[in-house]
């Protein structure tokens, strides 16, 4: 197993020239493209030339070049032969499940997903497709093989779970799918760089690019990272999930998120230390902290295992405040009179972003379900930015935590 860098992957791909010798790429904007013979067109249409076969793009809906460069990017970062990017990550999950899964078919799921992956799987596939899913703890292997039915097509997880944070054992989780001929679809949306899946058995990686990957909160972008022959399947004319659904991303976010993809390994290592600090304080308080770089987590041997030590253990922790009540009065705190952050969904921005899980982002989620995964009401995720100094940021949330009263005035430092 390797840990290797995946910028040095990165590095070798990433040599684009606009169209006139620019440092950066041009932005192709055009919806259509010209062929110079006209009997290049049934070629194309049946897919036997495209960017990659002489050159050839047809519509801004199937292949675009702006975009295309973006997603060889994406695909350099995840050790992929190829890769798309879409119109968000939501697209991305939904035409990647849609593509493998057919009616009657069965998905095996982590049931600590993202609440908008889990209504897709839980509430608008069953009676719109007929495509069924069972959740499970992903962390027991055993629950993960006893789900799986003749009709399952694929095992799907978040490395690192939203929002408990727990880490998928992605090599032995491939280890399952191989043996049963199903395929691993992994959600890296939390840990870039990080975490490599495909390296580490993973078939098909996904990203929401709106959270770390763009980094601003300014844009909604997905991205799906895989072999070429399953991102052609996408674009195929007939059956193809991007291709008939239309889920495109736009040329100038493609050329917008380009120019942010080389200073992501600076931000990931910013956000990781800033956040293993904060944790190691907060555990140091007594309060219930969870996060995969404290060796009390339960994945921290696994995570240290698995990841690319040059960009820690991830950008996000959580801090149990017991009730949602409690929850929400620290948040108010934390934003309305310390200006530490910003009460909002989403994750991966420069500023902290803070929501209470349980009835914001995994709100989708029926109690039982949220029970089951361990996402308890007064559950907050602080995706930590690294805007001011770390002790300012540290002085705001300590004191808040003080005037509360949740620990002892002796043990906040």
């Amino acid at each position: 197993m390797t840990n290797r860098n995946p910028v040095e992957t990165l590095a070798n791909t990433r040599h684009e020239f606009g169209e006139h010798g620019g440092v950066n790429m041009s932005i192709e904007a055009s919806t259509t493209f010209t062929v110079m013979h006209s009997n290049t067109m049934p070629d194309i249409f049946g897919g036997k030339k495209g960017p990659d076969q002489g050159g050839c793009y047809l519509y801004g809906r199937h292949f675009n070049p702006t975009v295309y460069t973006l997603s060889k990017q994406l695909a350099a970062l995840e050790g992929t032969e190829a890769a798309y990017c879409t119109a968000s990550g939501m697209s991305a999950i939904s035409a990647t499940l849609m593509q493998l899964c057919d009616q009657g078919d069965h998905i095996v799921s982590s049931n600590a997903v993202y609440g908008g992956t889990y209504a897709l799987m839980h509430d608008l596939f069953p009676p719109k497709t007929g495509i069924a899913s069972t959740f499970v703890d992903i962390t027991d292997l055993d629950a993960v093989e006893a789900a799986i039915t003749d009709r399952t097509r694929v095992i799907y997880t978040e490395s690192m779970a939203n929002p408990t944070l727990r880490i998928a054992n992605i090599p032995r989780l491939s280890a399952i799918a191989k043996r049963h001929g199903i395929k691993l679809v992994v959600d890296n949306t939390f840990s870039p760089l990080i975490l490599s899946p495909i390296k580490l058995g993973a078939d098909i990686v996904i990203h929401s690019m709106t959270k770390f990957i763009s980094g601003a909160s300014d844009y909604i972008a997905g991205a799906i990272c895989a072999d070429t022959e399953f991102i052609q399947q996408l674009m195929d004319l007939h059956t193809g999930m991007l291709m008939v659904l239309g889920p495109t991303m736009d040329p100038q976010v493609a050329f917008n998120i380009n120019l942010r993809i080389p200073h992501l390994p600076i931000r990931m290592v910013e956000h990781a230390k800033r956040t293993q600090l904060f944790a190691e304080r907060l555990q140091e308080m007594g309060m219930t902290v969870s996060y995969p770089g404290l060796s009390s987590h339960p994945d921290h041997e696994l995570i240290s295992e698995l990841h690319c030590p040059d960009y820690g253990y991830g950008g996000i922790l959580t801090l149990d405040m017991g009730t949602v009540e409690t929850a929400n009065e620290l948040l108010d705190m934390l934003q309305n009179e310390y200006h530490f952050g910003y009460v909002a969904v989403s994750l991966g921005y420069f500023d902290t972003l803070m929501s209470c899980s349980g009835s914001s982002t995994s709100s989708e989620m029926t109690d039982k379900d949220k029970a089951a995964a361990c996402i308890s009401p007064g559950l907050v995720r602080l995706s930590i930015g690294y805007t001011g100094t770390s002790e300012q940021r540290w002085s705001q949330l300590s004191e808040a935590l003080k005037r509360m009263g949740a620990v002892p005035e002796q043990r906040i430092a």
